[in-house]
């Protein structure tokens, strides 16, 4: 058991520090060649605090673990709301009512509705990926337009997501190395974790669903986590919110458009029963405070919290059996 476990939390190490590094390395060559804040805070950004689900889920579904893969996406943009303004909101609250946060807290409704439709279906395929794809792409085309219009160029929500790096590589020849390690790391990182996730589902009797909803999609979320807190802390609540805003919409999109184009992806019968379902109420939920409160205040983010924990429990307890006795 602690071989395997070791191995998973290796990888995670290892694929977090190179996420971080590989962001860096990219933000900094960026704002070198002078590329827009705003273009670099919807491209850039948004790829790196995405990069470690993107790559476990594709090295889980190209080898056959579909339940890592769709429990990874899943259980992230979860623990994206549930946790993260469980555990920063009660240290800071968030502050609602910006017009772009309204935009895309709608395209994450959208995005999240359409996937559930498409797990519906069995199995998401290369079309369905090709789609999804496209609409990230027409999504963020018209973020750019839209923002540029509203907003000086390095006033946008997106914008300032670059303000939130320091200490970037002062030179072309420093970026390229810091994103070109950050890349083989991240990828190496995904195989040590998924290798160890399916080794530790295997000893533990549950499936790799589980460990893919719970530890694998907690672990890959830390880059999200960590962005948020760092925006939170310098009270910059509308790139904290944007960025997990940001976040589900690009792991519920971008990465499994990815994903189905390289592989088709079958949808695992537990997810089906109850997590999907999870999944939509606390995005209903988290869209309709952020559009309809001023401040989600420490009330809601302790009721999130506890939602996570209760959660992540049910992923291993039989909750009904818990409460009865």
């Amino acid at each position: 058991m602690i071989a395997p476990l070791a191995y998973a939390i290796g990888g995670l190490v290892l694929l977090l520090v190179a996420a971080e590094v590989m962001i860096r390395g990219a933000v900094g060559g960026s704002r070198i060649l002078k590329i827009s804040p705003h273009v670099i805070g919807l491209t850039v950004i948004a790829f790196g605090t995405s990069a470690p689900e993107l790559f476990v889920s594709l090295k889980a579904a190209m080898h056959g673990h579909d339940g890592i893969a769709i429990g990874n996406v899943v259980g992230s943009n979860i623990a994206n709301i549930l946790l993260m303004i469980g555990t920063v909101g009660v240290i800071y609250p968030f502050a609602c009512g910006d017009p772009a946060l309204r935009r895309d807290g709608l395209v994450l409704l959208g995005s999240t509705i359409v996937f559930v439709i498409l797990c519906h279906t069995g199995v998401i395929q290369l079309w369905h990926g090709v789609i999804m794809l496209s609409v990230l792409i027409g999504y963020l085309a018209y973020c750019y337009i839209s923002d540029r219009r509203n907003c000086a160029n390095d006033d946008s929500i997106h914008a300032k997501e670059v303000d939130e790096f320091d200490n970037l590589p002062d030179s072309l020849l420093k970026a390229a190395i810091y994103t070109i390690i950050g890349l083989v790391g991240v990828a190496f990182g995904a195989r040590l974790l998924v290798d160890g996730a399916v080794d530790v589902a295997r000893l533990l009797g549950v499936s790799e669903t589980v460990i893919g909803i719970t530890m694998v999609a907690l672990g890959t979320s830390m880059p999200e986590l960590a962005t948020t807190v760092v925006a939170a802390v310098r009270r910059h609540n509308d790139v904290a919110l944007g960025n997990i805003i940001g976040s589900n919409i690009f792991n519920t999109l971008g990465i499994l458009g990815v994903v189905s184009i390289v592989t088709p992806l079958d949808i695992p019968q537990e997810i089906m029963q109850s997590d999907i379902w999870v999944m939509l109420g606390v995005t209903v939920v988290f869209v309709a405070a952020a559009l309809g409160l001023k401040t989600l205040g420490r009330p809601l983010a302790v009721l999130f919290f506890a939602g996570y924990a209760l959660f992540t429990i049910g992923q291993f307890t039989d909750l009904t059996a818990l409460f009865t006795g």
